[in-house]
C-alpha cells in the first residue's frame, strides 16, 4: 500500500499519575495503518494496549500527559483541542469498548444511543435517525431489531449489547474502527459471531481496524499485521503469518508455549511465564521482560533493547535473537 497512511503513530508516550508517582505507560510506540488494513495489538492484560487505544482516541485519564506524534489523515492530533477531538470521536474515528454493559448508558433506551451520533455528527432529525438506528441493527443482526429500539442494555444479554455498541460505533461510517477485546465475557460461540461480524463489516465498508486482544488465535485469524506489547512498548511486531512463523522475541514465544490447545493429555498443565507483568512504574531500565526471561544477561538490564529486524517488515527487540535462533 502506499500513499499517506490513515493513522501514523510515531514515538508515543503517554505518562499517567499514580499515587507512586509519574508513570511511564506508554514508551515510544510506533506504526502506521492503512485503510483496509487490520492490525492487532496483543499482550497480557498491564502491558499497554488499552492505553494505546485510548491514545488515539483522545480519551486519556484526567492528568495523563501524551507525547510524540499522532496524525489521522497527515493530521497531528496531539494537542488538539476537546472540541476537535469531539468532532472526530464517533464520527471518523470509532471505538468498541471490551464491556459493552459499562460502555452503554443504562438510563437510556437503545435505540437513543445509537440515535445520538446520528444526530450531532449526521444532522439526522428524530425519524431520520430512528430509521438509521433500526437499519444498523438489523445490519448488525440483532434479532427483533425493532422491538430493541425502545429496550435498556439490561434487558439484553452480553452478545446483544455487544452488537449494539458495534451498531454504535458504526453509525458514522467511521475511517477506523478500534475494537478493544471485544468478546471479553462472551462464550465461545457468541465469540465468533462477533468476530465474524466486524470483520465482515470491516470488509465491506474498507474501514481500517485496529483490533486489541491477549488471544493468539483472535490474532491469527483476524489481523494481517500484529504488535506484540509488553512493558508499554512494542517488543515484536510485522505480518501476522511471519511473528507465528518465527516467534522471534522471548515474550511471544512465551505467549505462544502457554495457550490452551486441544489434544492435550487429562491433568497435563499449561505452559506459564515465570513471573508477573510489573507495575509500570517499577519496570526495570533496560528491557522491561528482562526479569521474567530465562535468556536474560545483564546487558538484557542495562539499556532498552533496539529494534532488530528479523525478516523484511518484521522486527523484534531483543539482544539475544541470535541466540534464540541456535535454540529453535
Amino acid at each position: 500500500m502506499t500513499g499517506t497512511p490513515l493513522l501514523e503513530v510515531r514515538d508515543l508516550r503517554v505518562t499517567l499519575q499514580t499515587p507512586r508517582g509519574p508513570a511511564d505507560a506508554l514508551r515510544g510506540i510506533s506504526f502506521a495503518l492503512q485503510r483496509g488494513q487490520t492490525l492487532g495489538l496483543i499482550g497480557e492484560s498491564g502491558c499497554g494496549k488499552s492505553i494505546t487505544a485510548l491514545a488515539l482516541m483522545g480519551l486519556l485519564p484526567d492528568g495523563a500527559t501524551l507525547a510524540g506524534s499522532l496524525r489521522f489523515e497527515g493530521r497531528e492530533l496531539v494537542g488538539l483541542p476537546e472540541d476537535d477531538w469531539c468532532r472526530l470521536r464517533g464520527n471518523r474515528m470509532a471505538m468498541v469498548f471490551q464491556e459493552p454493559m459499562t460502555a452503554l448508558n443504562p438510563l437510556h433506551t437503545i435505540g437513543r444511543q445509537i440515535a445520538e451520533p446520528l444526530r450531532l455528527h449526521r444532522g439526522l432529525d428524530g425519524a431520520g435517525a430512528r430509521a438509521e438506528s433500526l437499519r444498523l441493527l438489523q445490519r448488525v443482526q440483532l434479532p427483533q431489531a425493532e422491538r430493541r429500539l425502545a429496550a435498556y442494555p439490561h434487558q439484553l444479554s452480553g452478545g446483544q449489547r455487544q452488537r449494539v455498541v458495534i451498531a454504535i460505533a458504526l453509525a458514522c461510517g467511521p475511517d477506523l474502527l478500534i475494537a478493544d477485546e471485544p468478546t471479553t465475557a462472551l462464550d465461545v460461540t457468541i465469540q465468533r459471531e462477533v468476530l465474524d461480524l466486524i470483520a465482515g463489516l470491516v470488509a465491506e465498508d474498507g474501514m481500517a481496524l485496529l483490533l486489541i486482544s491477549h488471544d493468539l488465535g483472535v490474532m491469527a485469524e483476524n489481523v494481517q499485521q500484529m504488535l506484540v506489547m509488553y512493558g508499554g512498548t512494542v517488543v515484536e511486531s510485522g505480518p501476522t503469518s511471519e511473528v507465528f512463523r518465527r516467534l522471534a522475541h522471548p515474550y511471544t514465544r512465551g505467549l505462544f508455549a502457554a495457550r490452551p490447545r486441544l489434544g492435550l493429555p487429562r491433568g497435563q498443565r499449561l505452559a506459564t511465564i515465570a513471573g508477573r507483568v510489573p507495575e509500570l512504574i517499577d519496570l526495570p531500565g533496560g528491557c522491561g521482560f528482562a526479569d521474567r526471561c530465562v535468556l536474560a544477561i545483564d546487558a538484557c538490564r542495562s539499556a532498552p533493547p533496539a529494534a532488530v529486524q528479523v525478516t523484511p517488515g518484521h522486527a523484534a527487540r531483543c539482544i539475544r535473537l541470535a541466540d534464540l535462533e541456535a535454540l529453535a
